[in-house]
């Protein structure tokens, strides 16, 4: 996405399962981008199929550390579904992905113009199951659910400025939970950010409480071209789960 605003978009990941994660790879990888003349790109890959000599690798392309994502999974049976809220939970029709979609980038303090068309567009695929949170009838929070075989991916939780701290992303775990549990899923899994040392996340917070465990921490490895300056923006860290839109797997 070479005209991001967000410095957020342009990403790569999934690496290491097909085939090993090589340097050669990666040099394809960022050959593409070059190619498309993106300015930035993020590497995402799980920390147990990186190669060994991953360090020489990334000096090669100056990728540098930005931000540490906790990956969360869980049997489905194991999940917690303790939650209450004073907001009305539940699916989002097809009538209001586009409201769906400026809730969320709100949420994560994003900007809506161009971006919300593509996000509204991509939750009407039937994998998507998106859910929002309303205070009588106007949208306050919004979140997704990808079904992918026997897993669901838990992703895309933001809510509006005011009405945070009302449980909304606790509630709209729970009802993507019974969602995915009806859908035959096995496994529920979910990534947001590590907060600082000392510092906390409400996302993971809400997580650990229903019942998702760390799985991993992966580091963002970040690519710029030569001159570029432009910092990669996460979404929020305040009530939000991922990260992050990995399958809009959106990460803080």
């Amino acid at each position: 996405m070479r005209n991001d605003p967000t410095g957020y978009w342009s990403k790569a990941l999934g690496f290491g399962f097909d085939e090993p994660f090589t340097g050669e790879l990666l040099d394809r990888v960022l050959d593409f981008y070059r190619d498309e003349d993106s300015r930035m790109a993020v590497i995402q890959v799980a920390p147990d199929v990186l190669p060994k000599d991953w360090d020489d690798i990334r000096a090669r392309h100056d990728l540098r550390p930005e931000g540490r994502i906790v990956k969360l999974w869980c049997p489905i049976d194991f999940f917690i579904a303790g939650a209450t809220t004073d907001l009305r939970v539940g699916p989002v029709g097809p009538d209001d992905t586009r409201e769906w979609a400026s809730v969320v980038l709100r949420g994560f303090g994003m900007p809506e113009h161009g971006i919300d068309e593509m996000i509204a567009a991509a939750v009407t695929h039937p994998d998507f199951r998106p859910f929002a949170a309303w205070d009588d009838d106007r949208m306050v929070a919004g979140a997704n659910l990808f079904l992918h075989g026997r897993a669901g991916s838990l992703n895309t939780g933001a809510t509006l400025p005011g009405y945070r701290n009302r449980g909304a992303q606790s509630a709209l775990l729970a009802a993507r939970a019974k969602e995915a549990a009806n859908a035959g899923c096995r496994w529920l899994v979910a990534e947001t950010g590590q907060p600082e040392q000392g510092g906390s996340n409400s996302s993971l917070s809400n997580m650990l409480r229903a019942g998702l465990r760390p799985l991993y921490i992966r580091e963002n490895w970040v690519w710029r071209s030569d001159g570029a300056d432009q910092p990669t923006r996460s979404p929020s860290r305040t009530e939000q789960d991922s990260t992050g839109i990995e399958a809009f797997g959106w990460t803080g």
